[in-house]
């Protein structure tokens, strides 16, 4: 890469400084390998500061912890966005993870049995190994719904959605069937009049079934270290876990509950009646997409999606993924499948360094 700043060869470099990308540099420290962590924002918690302020982990802290360090506080609690930030940050500082900051990538390069990783201000890091741990929350998927282009209000994704205040007294509609979706419905019913649209009803889930964290259950039976395909096809619409206080905002009657619309209009939303509404706001709660632009194109697949296989690239040796849904186990992408997920690629990967003629 000429005219870059190269630095030194290294054994691996690890994409992504959140859960999946802190949780692969605790495992790759443990076996004594050299590595940097790159993080496109200014900070090692990934994609955490971009949502919105009140959102909770489903999780308890004592399922919420990366390998090496517990979580802070109670046991039992559920940590909260500013909470997990924090914990991440101290995380990093604890165990002294190299990381560099505001490093974009742009570009993994194969070269010379390894790989040039390039960010976007043209630093350069050359190493043995890549590990992908970007997650898949930084690519937002917009919908493509009819007349969104003469609609003459706000349309926004829940990636940008921060508070209610703004929307004090308007009419608004969050669109998606899944837990941001009605937790972002639900807060917004406390200063506007809400509707939560989409295609199929949210299935409320208890979050402590008999009184016990769901996630304990997952863990005492066992069902979430089950690989996925055990269960099929992975299901469109994931139940939504009813956190305190959603499953009364639901029945309260704002959010109100409706199928989605088939089109804007240019001052609102045409709902399937036929009725035409004014609306000042949409928000599309409509989740992410994995966005894996910067690797060979050679290593996706149609779809863009990774062609690998528990978390091993099948195009690339060398090159691995962290945090995927559904990459190992029910529980791959959670935060709790961080630490075993990474362990497993991490122990794939030492063994590529070990023997680099043979195959992963």
């Amino acid at each position: 890469m000429e005219g870059s700043r190269i630095n030194a060869l290294l054994d691996a470099v690890v994409i992504g400084a959140g859960t999946a990308g802190l949780a692969t540099a605790y495992w790759l420290q443990r076996r004594g390998l050299s590595f940097t962590v790159l993080e496109a924002g200014d900070t090692a918690s990934g994609a955490w500061p971009s949502y919105y302020d009140s959102l909770t982990l489903f999780t308890p802290a004592r399922h919420s912890a990366l390998p090496g360090l517990p979580f802070g506080g109670d046991p039992d609690h559920y940590p909260t966005r500013a909470e997990t930030i924090a914990y991440l940050q101290t995380y990093a500082a604890h165990f002294g993870f190299p990381v560099a900051r505001e490093a974009q990538v742009v570009q993994v390069r194969p070269h010379g049995g390894g790989f040039d990783v390039k960010a976007a201000d043209g630093r350069v890091w050359r190493a043995r190994a890549v590990v992908c741990a970007s997650g898949t929350f930084r690519q937002p998927n917009w919908p493509d719904l009819p007349g969104a282009n003469a609609f003459g209000g706000q349309t926004l994704h829940s990636s940008q959605y921060r508070r209610p205040a703004p929307f004090a007294g308007q009419r608004v509609i969050v669109v998606g069937a899944g837990n941001s979706a009605a937790q972002i419905a639900a807060e917004l019913g406390q200063a506007a009049r809400v509707t939560l649209a989409s295609r199929r009803p949210p299935q409320l889930f208890p979050q402590r079934p008999l009184g016990q964290d769901l996630t304990d259950w997952l863990a005492w039976s066992g069902v979430e270290q089950l690989p996925l395909g055990v269960f099929g096809r992975v299901p469109d619409a994931q139940p939504v876990i009813a956190v305190p206080g959603l499953r009364a905002a639901l029945d309260s009657g704002n959010p109100d509950l409706r199928s989605l619309f088939t089109a804007f209009t240019p001052t609102g939303v045409r709902w399937p009646d036929g009725q035409q509404e004014a609306v000042d706001s949409v928000i599309y709660a409509t989740g992410y997409r994995w966005d894996g632009s910067y690797l060979p194109h050679a290593a996706l697949g149609r779809r863009g999606q990774p062609q690998q296989r528990l978390g091993v690239s099948a195009t690339h040796r060398g090159l691995y993924f962290v945090g995927l849904p559904g990459q190992r186990t029910v529980a791959s992408g959670t935060i709790r499948a961080a630490g075993p997920d990474a362990r497993y690629v991490v122990t794939r990967l030492a063994h590529h360094l070990e023997t680099p003629h043979a195959q992963n």
